[in-house]
């Protein structure tokens, strides 16, 4: 029986913040038929010691120790940014399957890197978009491929969330070097994610971007104009300067326009219901209807995206969120920066001749 075929994956959390426990409590804890959390590590020795006694697993004092250790199957990287592509890399080469939180990586050439060695490797990585698991989500994205929308028009996407002093007061937030942005790769990577998602490829890319909410290195308030390959234009507007959070998404198509506005605690959850969905006739909000309501959906959140981790590797079949997925998620983030620092329109894909393929900073 190969590695894949076990009924169990035994994984080891690297990084032990806040996200690592969302991942075990909002995921891994509702599979435990699927997955056997083992072992964790951290630079922060005390850190670790506590979520290893909280979760009940091993702490590990180090990352090679895991990576060497016959008894684990899935590392799963919950570091901040900056760490994330060498920790991938050195898990493939050791024989792991990899789960990665965003931003993947600093650049799209390093972003490339991860692809060819998953491919020379034979084991696998999946980013992570969680968001994208979600019952709302998932009935609009059903909707969408239906056809019966018709052609869209324009959509604007609007992240207004807030953070403050509290939240850059951890070392690594707010700086380049470690958290690699601001608002664009942070916080509204994930509805950016979810746009892409339904709407399909962006060909080109115009925008600015601004530090006004807090003193940090990073941006914090960013907007973008958007023409995608099918024709329609977009928006997309973030910042972190909100005091009161909200994330709108509006989708105008031929035939009917979707949205979906959540404000306060659950502006965090743009995938969930209620989406307000109005068609131009009777007759078509009656198929419209019918169509949400026999829509597939499964697991919310990270068990919906764990769910399909173990089920891609026993069936060998793609994930449902790939790391193309997660390039075209650095590339639009570099040609926002792009496009904000030059004052160009980028167009996409952007390849190895272009000027920000090693890195959207220029240091």
């Amino acid at each position: 029986m190969s590695d894949r075929d076990r009924k169990r994956l035994r994984v080891a959390i690297i990084g032990c913040g806040w996200v690592a426990g969302s991942q075990i409590e909002r995921g891994f804890d509702a599979l435990k038929d699927r997955f056997d959390v083992a072992a964790c590590c951290d630079l922060d020795d005390a850190r670790a010691r506590s979520f290893a006694d909280k979760h009940g697993i091993e702490r590990v004092a180090g990352y090679e120790a895991i990576l060497a250790s016959d008894e684990v199957d899935v590392v799963s990287i919950c570091t901040p940014p900056s760490m994330h592509h060498a920790m991938v890399m050195a898990a493939l080469e050791a024989g792991k399957d990899v789960i990665c939180e965003k931003p993947f990586t600093s650049s799209l050439r390093l972003m490339d890197e991860v692809i060819a060695a998953e491919k020379r490797s034979g084991r696998r990585v999946m980013p992570i978009f969680q968001y994208r698991f979600a019952p709302g989500i998932a009935k609009i994205k059903a909707l969408i491929a239906s056809g019966l929308c018709g052609r869209p028009y324009v959509s604007a996407v609007e992240t207004a969330w807030l953070r403050g002093p509290a939240y850059y007061s951890v070392p690594w937030r707010g700086k380049f070097a470690t958290e690699l942005g601001g608002v664009l790769l942070t916080q509204s990577i994930h509805i950016h994610d979810l746009f892409a998602w339904l709407m399909g490829p962006i060909a080109e890319v115009r925008g600015f971007k601004t530090t006004r909410v807090n003193p940090i290195e990073v941006e914090d308030c960013a907007v973008a104009s958007l023409r995608m390959a099918d024709g329609s234009l977009a928006s997309l507007t973030a910042t972190l300067g909100s005091v009161r959070r909200s994330t709108r998404i509006r989708l105008c198509f031929e035939n009917m326009v979707i949205e979906r506005y959540c404000r306060d605690e659950n502006a965090i959850r743009p995938g969930y219901e209620p989406w307000e969905v109005t068609a131009a006739t009777p007759e078509l909000q009656q198929q419209a209807e019918a169509i949400l309501a026999a829509a597939p959906v499964g697991r919310e959140g990270f068990a919906g995206q764990f769910e399909d981790f173990a089920d891609a590797l026993h069936q060998s079949r793609p994930f449902a969120v790939t790391l193309e997925d997660a390039r075209r998620s650095l590339e639009l983030i570099t040609a926002q920066f792009h496009a904000a620092e030059t004052g160009e329109t980028v167009a996409l894909p952007i390849t190895e001749e272009h000027p920000r393929y090693d890195g959207w900073v220029h240091v």
